[in-house]
């Protein structure tokens, strides 16, 4: 089975970007984009962001793409606010209610806590909840109806991106780290994690995995790219690694700074979004992506709720409904054997089918 060339097409829809017009921390949010000629509905979709912004060129982007799209689709305005720390999401969130907002789009499991008050306090507004179950309180209950989550099963992808990563290696040494230690990041990890395990069971290989040991790892404390995130990545880089799996946001542009001045060829993993379409800066570093497909999912939420068909039951993402997934080889094509790559394509038919197993929290 080769790679779905509609998750092709859909980086190259990423790559078209969008205009994005940034409000400030805590501010009212403004009103962007959407059609000005033409019949309308009377329909408003929001969206606001966790820390990294809506230019993290991952989850942040491509959720504010998907609704994005929708309002184009729709012909209506959208709205959008920025969060630049925790204390900004409950004041923004309110701040989208008060300007009359019938969907709201939260990125990101740190915003959860405040998007489940607000549901509570709004029950007439359809929240879509990206990356959190909405279970604050851990009962395996969603904590308000009109919350619906998108979950993504990463680890299945990110299985896929570590054996790959272990046949590409010459070091015998591949590594990962992450933001802060929360399910939504080490999902990546331990699926990195297991795949590089599943190489080495089928071709009597040793390669190591530093930074995560399948219980615990290397974090930067956040999502930012700064020097934590350096320090962090120079640490695992030292060790004698070549590929590197940076897990958060921004934090890949610490890890590829600390890439180009070890003066070692040293391949990157894209996380969420194909690196190799949202930031052409990584294009001679990026073995491949881990894809979450967030724009296609935060798109078909908010238009089910403009349709008045929203249904707030989770919707899971994995390898065989394509809301997951592993990006092209791009710039490293001439790079991997084919037959390690045939392998890789194989291994995705066989997750699908059930016939080789990736846990993770989702199931």
């Amino acid at each position: 089975m080769t790679i779905s060339t509609r998750k092709r097409a859909l980086a190259a829809l990423v790559a078209t970007g969008v205009a994005v017009a940034l409000a400030g921390c805590g501010a009212a949010p403004e009103d962007d984009g959407g059609n000005a000629g033409g019949e309308t509905i009377d329909f408003l979709p929001c969206i606001v962001s966790d820390a990294g912004g809506f230019d993290d060129k991952s989850f942040n982007q491509l959720s504010f793409e998907g609704v994005v799209q929708a309002a184009d689709e729709l012909g209506v305005e959208y709205k959008n606010v920025e969060s630049n720390s925790e204390t900004d999401f409950a004041p923004n969130l309110e701040s989208l209610v008060s300007q009359g907002c019938n969907a709201v789009v939260s990125v990101g499991f740190a915003l959860s806590a405040a998007t489940v008050e607000s549901a509570l306090a709004n029950e007439g507004i359809d929240y879509i909840l990206v990356d959190d179950a909405a279970d604050n309180d851990f009962d395996g209950e969603k904590d308000a109806e009109n919350v619906k989550p998108l979950l993504y099963d990463t680890a299945q992808a990110a299985f896929l991106a570590g054996y790959l990563s272990a046949g590409y290696s010459e070091t015998g040494k591949v590594g990962t780290y992450g933001g802060m230690e929360f399910p939504t990041v080490t999902i990546f990890m331990d699926g990195f994690y297991q795949g590089v395990n599943y190489y080495n069971e089928q071709n009597d290989a040793a390669v190591e995995v530093v930074g995560w040991d399948g219980k615990s790892g290397s974090f930067t404390g956040g999502f930012e790219a700064g020097p934590e995130a350096k320090t962090v990545a120079q640490n695992i880089i030292d060790q004698g690694v070549d590929v590197l799996l940076p897990v958060g946001g921004p934090i890949y542009q610490s890890g590829l700074q600390a890439i180009k001045e070890s003066g070692r060829d040293i391949a990157l993993i894209g996380a969420d979004a194909d690196l190799f379409v949202t930031d052409p800066t990584t294009a001679d570093f990026v073995l491949t992506s881990i894809l979450k497909d967030m724009k296609l999912s935060v798109y078909e939420a908010t238009m089910s709720s403009a349709n008045d068909e929203f249904d707030a039951e989770a919707y899971v993402g994995t390898l065989e409904n394509e809301g997951v997934g592993i990006a092209e080889l791009h710039n490293f094509e001439d790079k991997v054997d084919a037959e390690l790559w045939t392998a890789v394509q194989d291994l995705q038919q066989q997750i699908i089918d059930g016939e080789v197993t990736v846990t993770s929290y989702l199931g």
